[in-house]
């Protein structure tokens, strides 16, 4: 089999390596950007399936969740808000704790 630099020499492919049609993609734009709305797909129960086999019948061992998890990203800018939130959500939560512990007492 010749080489990769043989073949892009050759005048009939030359324009294969010039052309952005048949360039790789860049990873930061593999994943569809989602917004806050549809972060909930990520950890409802809802969203994940257990699979046991793929299309073509072969044993696999894992969930709907991780095929989300790679075709999808949040976008930058949501993806701030949502450790933010959780950041709030946790220290609400703290606070009930120990609100509720000094009533106790």
């Amino acid at each position: 089999m010749s080489s990769q630099e043989e073949i892009l020499s050759d005048g009939r492919f030359s324009c294969v390596a010039r052309d952005p049609r048949f360039w790789e993609m860049p990873e930061k734009e593999r994943k569809v950007k989602i917004d806050k709305r549809f972060r909930a797909m990520f950890h409802d129960k809802k969203f994940k399936l257990r699979y046991t086999v793929d299309k073509r019948g072969r044993p696999v061992n894992y969930t709907s969740t991780e095929n989300l998890r790679k075709f999808y990203a949040l976008s930058e800018s949501d993806s701030d808000l949502s450790e933010s939130d959780s950041k709030e959500v946790t220290v609400k939560k703290k606070k009930k704790k120990k609100g509720k512990g000094e009533a106790d007492s």
